[in-house]
């Protein structure tokens, strides 16, 4: 197994998914940029950043993994929350983020 192999398998296995759904996530963003101006995120569109599934964005809100809010009826997820839960999720698998 190569040392990217590697890499790639502890990053999913932090994130609770498969090196198969990063690899689509990373081909998928050559064709469509996220909205960065967006503060505040639906479940779906913070999931997509993270190239895990609907469901699974909504384990980690239940959890309080990743904090959200509603606003009227609409559950979003600060757009920072989603950056702060990957570099905890990659501390907690041993990534020394500061390298």
């Amino acid at each position: 197994m190569s040392e990217t192999s590697f890499e790639l398998s502890r990053v999913a296995h932090a994130l609770g998914t498969t090196e198969h759904v990063l690899l689509r996530l990373i081909a998928d963003q050559d064709g469509a940029a996220a909205d960065l101006t967006l503060v505040a995120l639906t479940v779906e569109e913070a999931a997509r950043r993270l190239g895990i599934g609907r469901t699974k964005m909504y384990e980690f809100v239940v959890s309080g993994e990743i904090p959200s809010v509603k606003i009227g009826s609409l559950r979003r997820i600060p757009a920072e929350a989603v950056g702060a839960f990957l570099a905890n999720r990659l501390r907690s698998a041993g990534f020394d983020l500061a390298a």
